[in-house]
């Protein structure tokens, strides 16, 4: 390994430290136990090399949100695991996706968080029997009622999941949502948990709750987040900004 290699380890050695240091307090205030709390590294403009450095270091699990670039890396990553004989990442996709791009992201992707409206349900069950694939499927919540960067509405929540629990390559495993600019993540993490209780209500096994990041990932903790998406607490500004 190189020197800029170790030096590299050791910041992300550190950072992700810090982040199970965050998540361990976060989770004794709030009198759960961190062992119910997946944290998903999102690595988007981060090399491969970053990932497969996360991966020694024991993260399993990574958050991509741009099509292209994903399926890139993670081929080049999962060929270098394999190669090494190391056990493959689970590979979360969050961002906003295009019906017509979602097929391409059934073929490389294990958990899809951004599903927000029943075409793209319709696209991703084609591209898993395409790919002869099983995807887990997050509905993606709008708290504000701004749909525009992403989200289904409340009241729309519950065809969805019913659209989704109907396809069986597709699998209902709870809800998600980004808490928005400007509003108190505590009320809106609060907002969603009733959501997710909804659901949950309906469809017992949607159990999971994507919701807190780098900055406000102990809010998320307070309201029952079982999954906290964190990007630049560990890798640092993205590289198009150093």
């Amino acid at each position: 390994m190189s020197s800029d290699e170790q030096r590299r380890l050791g910041q992300l050695r550190d950072n992700l430290a810090a982040v199970h240091e965050r998540i361990a307090r976060g989770c004794a205030d709030a009198g759960r136990d961190p062992a119910e709390v997946t944290l998903v590294v999102v690595t988007k403009f981060f090399p491969a090399s970053d990932v497969l450095l996360l991966h020694r270091l024991g993260v399993r699990h990574f958050g991509e949100n741009r099509d292209q670039e994903a399926a890139q890396k993670f081929g080049e990553v999962r060929a270098a695991l394999s190669h090494a004989g190391e056990q493959e990442p689970v590979l979360h996709f969050i961002g906003q996706l295009q019906s017509n791009k979602a097929g391409h992201v059934a073929a490389y992707a294990d958990v899809v968080q951004s599903v927000d409206r029943p075409k793209l349900v319709t696209a991703l069950a084609k591209g898993a029997h395409a790919h002869d694939r099983r995807l887990l499927v997050l509905l993606q919540v709008s708290l504000d009622g701004e749909t525009s960067r992403g989200g289904a509405l409340p009241e729309e929540l519950d065809a969805l999941a019913d659209a989704v629990a109907a396809e069986d390559l597709l699998d209902l495993r709870g809800v998600m949502a980004v808490a928005p600019l400007g509003a108190d993540p505590d009320a809106s993490f609060a907002r969603l948990r009733e959501v997710a209780d909804g659901i949950r209500s309906r469809h017992p096994g949607a159990t999971w709750v994507s919701a807190g990041m780098s900055g406000d990932l102990e809010a998320g903790l307070r309201h029952g987040a079982t999954h906290l998406r964190v990007g630049t607490a560990i890798l640092g500004s993205r590289p198009s900004l150093l």
